[in-house]
């Protein structure tokens, strides 16, 4: 069985989206017959390789999952935080040889966009079980 860890960049000041994704990534790993056998949870996406490093160092869990939510705001802010966390983590995948996968959704999208887009938790619990698979092949 694939173990996976879980990092959730808290940061959701428009609503539910990020529980929502928490949810449907939880739902993806148990149809999947698949634990999570630890979740962090950071102020935000921003915070999230740090926290990604940490479980991909662990021996027993085999990829990282990471979930965030950047909302478009009035600057460029949104862009700075999505390419900055995405840069890092995957720097986190490749320097510990383990699956990290961008479940984090945005930038540059509205609320809106992004409470039709929380299936996004499932499908990077998806993909890291993918990732694995094809790794051990």
């Amino acid at each position: 069985m694939v173990s996976l860890g879980l990092v959730i960049g808290q940061y959701d000041k428009h609503g539910d989206v990020l529980s929502e994704m928490e949810q449907s990534a939880r739902e993806a790993a148990a149809d999947a017959d698949t634990e999570i056998v630890e979740t962090l949870e950071v102020p935000g996406a921003y915070d999230t390789p740090l926290a990604a490093d940490r479980l991909a160092r662990r021996e027993d869990i085999d990829a990282v999952v990471v979930l965030g939510v950047i909302i478009a705001g009035d600057t460029d802010h949104d862009q700075i935080i999505g390419h900055a966390a995405a840069q890092a983590l995957t720097d986190v995948s490749l320097d510990r040889d383990t699956p990290v996968t961008l479940g984090i959704i945005g930038p540059g999208m509205s609320q809106d966009e992004a409470a039709a887009r929380t299936q996004k938790g499932g499908e990077a619990v998806t993909s890291a079980l993918d990732i694995v698979s094809a790794l051990q092949s």
